[in-house]
């Protein structure tokens, strides 16, 4: 299983590896800022690595995952939980931030 950084549109090919895991369900990492994504881990915490030796800062990352059947995607990740960012929650709870998260995985996945 590979672990890729995209930035545009992933190929069939991106996509059919990152999602094979998961028979279809692609956990992911999102930098809200520079609008780029981390997928294909077991754990969203190893994507949060890779974004982080990339150059992102914490404070943008975000995770969840996407369904690639349905197109439906959630917003729940152990690394969400940031008291000191308004989030006491395994879930995105701001809206602004849902909002960048979609736009970023929907850009890349669907």
């Amino acid at each position: 299983m590979g672990v890729l950084i995209l930035s545009d549109k992933a190929s069939v090919e991106q996509v059919r590896v990152v999602s094979e895991h998961f028979q279809g369900y692609i956990k992911v990492v999102v930098d809200i800022e520079q609008e780029i994504l981390c997928a294909g881990a077991d754990r969203h915490v190893d994507e949060e690595q890779e974004l982080l030796k990339n150059g992102s800062k914490q404070s943008n990352l975000w995770g969840g995952g996407i369904d690639i059947e349905t197109g439906e995607i959630d917003y729940n990740s152990m690394i969400n939980l940031r008291p000191n960012q308004d989030n006491p929650s395994r879930e995105i709870l701001s809206k602004d931030i849902r909002s960048q998260f979609d736009e970023i995985v929907r850009k890349i996945f669907l």
